[in-house]
């Protein structure tokens, strides 16, 4: 049996780096697993040198309901230290990649019910507060769904069959067909940002995404 939780990242801005350095920070399309990760582990309250097996093994879609405006961002910044070590440098400059009033439906797959219900209930009530890729970047809207506004958050669905048959999370948007991102192994797209430790540690390995366009409401897979 398999259990969809679906999830809505709205903001004016949201970032997903999956291959960032400090002079150029980029950003994905659409939130990364990590990122994803990252503010569920926020809202259950589990500290950075905490592992994240279970939330990993979660198998992540996403819907690109508005996909929003890539836009980028120039920074200075002042006596930053030089990347071998020897000193300070007096002026670095970086560009911050970011997408522009975005919103995704976003689903994880897993058999644990359980563990979904707990992840649902604290995106209700989170531990720490909840960004969109960057602490500075908070959602505009809960990121968790409730009815009768909000369609079902937990389906027993496929990932898949749960992002096509979601209601639109977007009013008056008239684009005849929409793009997903899955997780598949037969996924064409290689996505450095499948975390394997803790987020102290940082380290992460290649998934497959797949992506695929079909009118609303029409499967694909």
């Amino acid at each position: 049996m398999v259990w969809t939780l679906r999830m809505r990242f709205a903001g004016p801005m949201q970032s997903w780096g999956t291959r960032s350095r400090f002079d150029i920070r980029d950003s994905e399309i659409a939130p990364s697993k990590s990122g994803v990760v990252g503010l569920v582990a926020a809202a259950l309250g589990r500290g950075r040198s905490e592992r994240v097996d279970d939330l990993a093994a979660l198998r992540l879609g996403v819907r690109l309901d508005r996909e929003g405006v890539p836009m980028r961002d120039y920074h200075t910044a002042q006596n930053v230290i030089k990347a071998d070590g020897s000193g300070l440098q007096e002026t670095a400059l970086s560009e911050r990649h970011f997408i522009a009033d975005a919103t995704f439906l976003v689903g994880l797959e897993g058999t644990d019910r359980e563990l979904l219900t707990q992840i649902d209930a604290a995106l209700e009530q989170p531990r720490w507060p909840l960004a969109l890729g960057r602490r500075s970047f908070p959602p505009s809207k809960p990121v968790y769904l409730r009815p009768p506004v909000d369609p079902e958050p937990l389906v027993e669905a496929s990932l898949e069959e749960a992002l096509v048959t979601c209601p639109h999370l977007v009013d008056g948007d008239s684009r005849p067909d929409v793009r997903y991102l899955v997780e598949d192994d037969r996924g064409e797209q290689l996505w450095f940002d499948q975390p394997i430790s803790n987020f102290v540690d940082r380290t992460f390995v290649m998934r497959k995404v797949r992506m695929a366009v079909a009118p609303w409401g029409e499967s694909w897979s």
